[in-house]
């Protein structure tokens, strides 16, 4: 079986067009091409569905959540936001479409739910399904050896408590399994396997009451340092890979227009904390030089291969750097660590509590994945559920992920309690 082909082709074709980090462990030449303005230095992971936008909500606000008002799905962006969440148990469920432009059978799916211990605790699961479409594998001539469903899921459970009036801390703990090749032996490797770990979310939220002029308002802060966990590993043989462990930091301003009308806008800011891919010496043809070992020789940047710990810390200044100087050759590390965060920025517009508008916009560098895309989307709430969907619009045209809907419905067992305590209090005259 040519596993190392078709391991290419799932990254390149199916995600990482998208998603712009790998399932699988991709060979860093693949990563480094040269492009306009920079070098093409893409930072690779597995499982990357644990950074996709599950919800329709912050998925209309160009993926923005980590400071958004506390809902059903806050687990994913900020837990320690559950604490401030007013209802006393929900739960929402959310379906995504995904790289419909590429494939037709690719599919995210994701339940999420909470409930209140008391006034200042609040505990929450969640369940991430991605279904990755149908799979042909070949042998080294071509001919089909088998087919697979590839698939993985993570699982969730979160604690969040009140630190304060106006402050929460969260904690999440996630079980991770992709299973991408349905055990293949792969020659090189032996027998593959499911690729399983362990990792948790440390997350701060902080929210105040402000006024603006006339208006009264609340602001919201949030940081969440997510998936700090094990890396994964395909097969006995292979070289373990690192989860996207993520740093998510941003901040809300919710302004009351007046009684019926209020308006939210926000920001957040990501920077994957894993290794940045070094360049390697090649010689005159482009081939690579090894040394004794036969491993690659590092010309800029750092070893990838590196303790989980080491590789968050060390995410801050190992890029092999950006060239300032053609003359000299002379590189900017600092240039090219800038350019692993990518950017997010939403407005949530609300009349009455019932009716959203949402828009937003997602930045991230050409030379580190490219992925630009507005987002539109709008939310329906009544007494017991709500509805919300959502719609990406890439800046390019012919870009896999065109015409991506997400959909959330909501429910709120509080408006169960409601609705029966206003039909009672409509029967009882007649039952008097």
């Amino acid at each position: 079986m040519n596993f190392n082909r078709n391991k290419i082709r799932l990254n390149t074709v199916v995600l990482g067009a998208a998603l712009c980090v790998s399932t699988l462990p991709v060979f860093p030449q693949i990563a480094t091409n040269q492009l306009a303005g920079g070098q093409v230095n893409t930072i690779t992971t597995a499982v990357p569905l644990l950074m996709i936008s599950p919800d329709a909500r912050a998925g209309a606000m160009g993926d923005a959540g980590v400071a958004s008002s506390p809902d059903a799905n806050s687990i994913h962006w900020n837990p320690a936001k559950l604490a401030f969440i007013e209802n006393d148990i929900g739960f929402s469920v959310s379906y995504t479409p995904w790289l419909r432009a590429l494939v037709p059978d690719i599919n995210l799916a994701y339940l999420s739910g909470y409930k209140k211990i008391d006034k200042d605790q609040t505990i929450g699961a969640t369940l991430l399904y991605f279904s990755l479409g149908n799979i042909v594998f070949t042998n080294m001539v071509g001919e089909v050896t088998g087919e697979f469903n590839p698939n993985e899921f993570a699982l969730d459970l979160a604690y969040s408590r009140k630190l304060g009036d106006n402050i929460s801390g969260g904690l999440a703990l996630r079980y991770i399994y992709s299973n991408l090749t349905g055990g293949y032996y792969i020659e090189s490797a032996g027998e593959s396997r499911p690729g399983r770990s362990i990792a948790a979310d440390v997350s701060v939220f902080y929210q105040n009451e402000v006024t603006l002029g006339e208006k009264e308002g609340k602001l919201g802060l949030g940081l969440n340092i997510s998936n700090v966990g094990a890396k994964i590993s395909y097969t006995q043989t292979a070289d373990q890979d690192f989860i996207p462990i993520n740093l998510r930091i941003g901040s809300s301003l919710t302004i009351d227009i007046d009684k019926y009308n209020s308006i939210a806008f926000l920001g957040d800011l990501n920077k994957l904390l894993v290794p940045t891919p070094p360049l390697y010496m090649t010689d005159n043809d482009g081939a690579p030089i090894l040394d004794g070992d036969g491993n690659q020789i590092i010309e800029y940047g750092k070893d990838p291969n590196r303790s989980v710990v080491n590789g968050m810390f060390g995410s801050f200044n190992d890029a092999p750097g950006v060239i300032v100087n053609t003359e000299t050759g002379e590189r900017s590390v600092f240039k090219e660590e800038m350019r692993e965060f990518t950017y997010s920025a939403g407005a949530e517009y609300w009349y009455d509590k019932q009716f959203a508008i949402r828009a937003g916009y997602f930045h991230e560098h050409a030379t580190k994945g490219a992925r630009k895309y507005f987002t539109l989307g709008a939310g329906l709430k009544y007494n017991v559920f709500g509805l919300d969907f959502a719609y990406l619009i890439p800046t390019e045209t012919r870009h896999p992920l065109e015409n991506t809907l997400r959909f959330t419905l909501v429910f709120d067992f509080e408006g169960f309690k409601k609705q029966g305590n206003e039909e009672s209090e409509e029967e009882r005259p007649f039952s008097e």
